[in-house]
């Protein structure tokens, strides 16, 4: 049986001993701590031309985005939203090949403030974190709740009505017959999780509808020797450890998106069917589907 604590809650800012530094050099020490991943730290306390210094930079281990992380003890203001949001600007122009985002910490990121943040994410990818002490004998922990989570973007071409609707034909010639039969047998799991959806044939992908309306949780892209199938999912250490294993070609995670990235060749269907069933049922769940 597990033993109930009650931890304390304390303010860093009124505290004699804890400062903006410890945190940072907390955060520092273990940025996986603020909940964005497996993320690396770049740099720490850096230098922006005529602007101060950021607090910290973070960086996936797996990928090019990077995060501009800016620090504040008590109540966020003004001039925290206005440095963060300065901060991840001046990087995103310095290394424009990296996906930057932007990330406030504080210890009470208040309605109002919440309002305004918002009022940038879409235009600018930023996430809201409020940060909590917690106090034991003697001893101190952190806690990063998100508050506001960057925009989801939509699967590419989500928009519709400005896709330019093809045919089956269309995608046997720009990909083959085999890749666009490994679609049909992919969808054949989705029928199962949602029986009313149809495929839709689009000029960039064969996507998915339902009732006429996009409802794109996964997305094929047939090559004329492989499939890319782009799936909504949340990452997961455990679920890329069972693509590894499976020896699946997974290209990348689109953070932006939400979505996995994996090449697949026909036999990959043959020998990996449960997992991608699996894959795809979970995504099918996340997008509002009715598992039986």
């Amino acid at each position: 049986m597990l033993n109930f604590v009650k931890f304390g809650k304390i303010s860093i800012k009124t505290h004699p001993e804890l400062s903006e530094k410890w945190v940072q050099d907390r955060i520092a020490e273990d940025p996986t701590l603020l909940g964005l991943g497996d993320v690396i730290l770049k740099d720490k306390e850096r230098l922006q031309p005529k602007a101060g210094r950021l607090d910290l930079l973070l960086q996936e281990a797996d990928s090019n985005r990077r995060y501009e992380v800016e620090v504040q003890l008590g109540a966020t203001d003004e001039s925290h939203i206005i440095r963060t949001i300065e901060y991840w600007d001046i990087e995103r122009k310095r290394y424009p090949a990296y996906d930057h985002v932007a990330v406030i910490v504080a210890e009470n990121i208040t309605s109002r403030f919440l309002n305004v943040i918002n009022l940038f994410n879409g235009m600018i990818p930023i996430i809201a974190l409020q940060m909590t002490a917690l106090q034991l004998d003697g001893k101190v922990g952190l806690v990063f709740t998100t508050v506001l989570d960057q925009v989801r973007l939509g699967l590419d071409g989500d928009d519709e009505e400005v896709q330019e609707t093809t045919d089956r034909a269309y995608w046997e010639s720009r990909g083959s017959k085999k890749t666009v039969q490994m679609a049909d047998k992919l969808f054949e799991i989705v029928k199962q999780c949602e029986p009313s959806l149809e495929l839709k044939y689009n000029k960039f992908y064969i996507g998915l509808s339902k009732n006429g309306t996009p409802f794109n949780f996964l997305v094929f892209r047939p090559k004329k020797v492989f499939m890319r199938l782009d799936l909504k999912l949340a990452r997961s250490q455990e679920l890329e450890d069972r693509l590894e294993q499976a020896g699946l070609d997974m290209m990348d995670y689109d953070a932006g998106w939400g979505a996995y990235r994996i090449r697949l060749q026909p036999t990959d269907l043959e020998k990996n069917m449960g997992l991608l069933s699996d894959m795809i049922r979970e995504a099918a769940k996340s997008a509002g589907c009715e598992i039986s």
